[in-house]
């Protein structure tokens, strides 16, 4: 798992970092001070897995910034202090490690980590996938996908009549789907391009039983959506 560490103590980082290396299952990316520049990473970074944060930071406590994630990758709490706990369990965070940390302590929070990034794995085959509803498994060929959109910790999968919300990641999902069929158009959609209807300046257009769906095409991937489509221009 790709991960990042976010934190003022220096010298915390330098043990965390320690600790990441002796860790064949984690691959570090990068190292904050402070959780603005990470903010600001994280708007063009698609592959961080995992994150080891702090709690009290200069600026922009650890509690403020999971409040500014969409989406967020999986998170393990490295606080000095207990009382912070409850807390940021409510964010539904992987794990709480106190300082200083041991690293059996350390390697059991990662394995907590391991296990549900390989839980949240789809699982994919042919020309379908199947992904759990409540209870259940629902198989959804490719074609009945029109588009994923992100929302929080959870994305939505669109069909034509139906939506699926589930606890997973955008990259991950990005990551399950047959590149040749689906196109990352923005941060936070997925669509499907064979039901493009329509492409207007910075939109694209799909068609619904209820209408259309507009999506936004950033920036950084128009080139790349130009390239997936079979594109005929004068």
């Amino acid at each position: 798992m790709n991960c990042i560490i976010i934190d003022d103590d220096k010298l915390s980082c330098r043990v965390i970092e320690e600790l990441i290396g002796r860790t064949e299952s984690l691959t570090l990316l990068h190292t904050f001070s402070n959780a603005v520049d990470a903010i600001n990473a994280l708007k063009v970074e698609e592959e961080i897995d995992l994150i080891f944060l702090d709690i009290e930071m200069p600026e922009m406590s650890g509690l403020d910034f999971m409040d500014t994630l969409i989406n967020a990758p999986q998170i393990v709490i490295v606080s000095s202090k207990e009382k912070y706990a409850l807390d940021a369990f409510e964010y539904d965070v992987t794990d709480y490690l106190l300082k200083p940390i041991q690293y059996s302590r350390f390697y059991k929070a990662v394995n907590k980590a391991l296990i549900r990034y390989n839980k949240g794995k789809l699982d994919t085959k042919g020309d379908e996938i199947f992904i759990k509803h409540n209870s259940s498994l629902v198989r959804l060929k490719y074609t009945d996908i029109l588009w994923v959109e992100a929302l929080e910790n959870y994305v939505i999968v669109n069909t034509f009549n139906e939506k699926f919300t589930i606890h997973f990641t955008m990259k991950a999902i990005e990551m399950k789907l047959p590149s040749s069929k689906f196109s990352r158009v923005h941060r936070s959609f997925i669509v499907n391009t064979s039901s493009i209807n329509v492409i207007e300046d910075n939109a694209i257009m799909i068609k619904t039983h209820d209408g259309a769906k507009s999506i936004p095409i950033g920036k950084s991937y128009k080139e790349k959506l130009m390239g997936d489509i079979n594109l005929i221009v004068k």
